[in-house]
C-alpha cells in the first residue's frame, strides 16, 4: 500500500510516521507513505494556498488549484489515480469496518484541511470520500490524517508480526477486546484471573470470548446487534 498525504505540515507528519511500528514498516518497505508540501504548488512568492470566502464570513478558505495540482502530480508519478480522501468533520466517522475495506486499496491520497476548509469545487470534482475521526473540530487535518494512515498501515501484511495482532483487538470483530494482564500474578493484592494461569487453552479462549461480550455490553452497548 502507498499513502500520499497532502499537507501544509509535512515535517509534522513525518515526525510521527517515522517512529515506532509504522516507522519500522516504512524502512523495510512494508508500506510506503509520502508527505507532500502543498505550498510547493502555490502560485505567488508568498506560497499562499488560501483566500477569503465569497459571500463574506470569518476566516480563510483553502484554494482549489494548488490542491488539484498536487493531486495531479501524485497521479502522474503513480501512473494511476489513487482513492482521494479528505479528512473533514463533515465526513462519515471512521470505523474499523471501513478500515478493513480500505486496507485492500493499493493507493490512497489524503488531504489535510485547514482554516475554514476547502473550496467546494475541489471537493466535488476530486474527492472520493470524506472521513471524520469524531464529532469535534481540530485546528487542522494532520492529526486525523495520521490516525487514518496509522490505522490503515497496521492492517497491511508485514507491518505487524502476525495478523492476530490486529484481528484479536477491539472493534475488528465487532466486539471490544477482553481484559489483559501481565506480571506479577498478584499486584497490590489483586490477582490475575485463575483461568489465565491454568494453561488450559480452550478454557482461556472461552473466558476471553465471554469477557469480550461483557466489556462490549458494559462499555459500548451501542455495538451490540450492529
Amino acid at each position: 500500500m502507498r499513502i500520499d498525504i497532502i499537507t501544509l505540515f509535512p515535517e509534522m507528519c513525518e515526525a510521527v510516521l517515522s517512529e515506532s511500528v509504522i516507522g519500522r514498516a516504512r524502512k523495510k518497505g512494508a508500506v510506503e507513505i509520502c508527505c507532500h508540501q502543498l505550498r510547493d504548488y502555490a502560485f505567488d512568492k508568498h506560497k499562499r494556498v488560501d483566500d477569503s470566502t465569497y459571500g463574506g464570513g470569518m476566516g480563510m478558505l483553502m484554494m482549489a488549484e494548488p490542491i488539484a495540482l498536487c493531486f495531479e502530480d501524485i497521479c502522474k508519478k503513480l501512473g494511476k489515480r489513487p482513492h482521494f480522501i479528505y479528512m473533514s468533520p463533515k465526513g462519515k466517522t471512521l470505523t474499523q469496518g471501513r478500515l478493513k475495506e480500505l486496507s485492500g486499496t493499493e493507493n490512497i491520497a489524503i488531504l489535510c484541511g485547514h482554516y475554514e476548509g476547502v473550496d467546494q469545487r475541489l471537493i466535488d470534482e476530486f474527492i472520493d470520500e470524506e472521513i471524520s475521526v469524531g464529532d469535534y473540530v481540530l485546528t487542522g487535518g494532520e492529526l486525523p490524517a495520521l490516525i487514518l494512515a496509522d490505522s490503515l498501515s497496521r492492517l497491511v501484511p508485514g507491518v505487524l508480526s502476525d495478523d492476530i495482532c490486529f484481528s484479536d483487538e477491539s472493534h475488528y470483530n465487532g466486539l471490544l477486546e477482553y481484559p489483559q494482564y501481565t506480571k506479577p500474578a498478584v499486584w497490590r493484592g489483586i490477582a490475575v484471573p485463575e483461568v489465565l494461569l491454568s494453561g488450559h487453552h480452550a478454557n482461556i479462549e472461552k473466558w476471553r470470548s465471554e469477557k469480550s461480550v461483557e466489556e462490549t455490553v458494559k462499555k459500548r452497548p451501542d455495538m451490540i446487534g450492529e
